[in-house]
Order: C-alpha cells, then structure tokens, then sequence
C-alpha cells in the first residue's frame, strides 16, 4: 500500500524539508486509514489529518535533543 517512512531526525537524515514531514504523514495516514486516496466524503477529514500530523512530527524533530545538541 505504501512505502516505509523514513526516519527524519539527525543524524540518520540531515536537511528535513517540509515535504518529506508530509510525505511522511501522508504515509501514516493512508496506513492507518487503510486508503491510498479517501473517498470524496472523506477527503476532508483525511487532509485535516495529514496536516495535523505534520505539524506534530514537525514540533517533535524541532524538540528533540540528540547526544546533547538540539536537533533542527
């Protein structure tokens, strides 16, 4: 159904751009969801939480300390 989400945070990926964050969302999404593509009724629910997802992933990576430094 999807591909594997990648780990985002140093050191195992340097330059996070918000477009892998979504990708990465996208992918949980459609996972838990079990739809590659919601239907037309559920559409909205679907990108809302995408969107909160990536916003969360995003809080998290900027928050997380690794070995001692702050990870952005």
């Amino acid at each position: 159904m999807c591909r594997s989400i990648k780990t985002l945070r140093p050191p195992y990926s340097e330059d996070v751009t918000n477009d892998d964050v979504r990708a990465a969302a996208l992918q949980y999404v459609r996972k838990i969801s079990g739809f590659r593509a919601p239907a037309s009724h559920n559409a909205e629910a679907f990108d809302r939480a995408v969107e909160e997802i990536a916003r969360s992933t995003a809080a998290l990576l900027d928050s997380l300390e690794v070995r001692g430094s702050r990870a952005s």
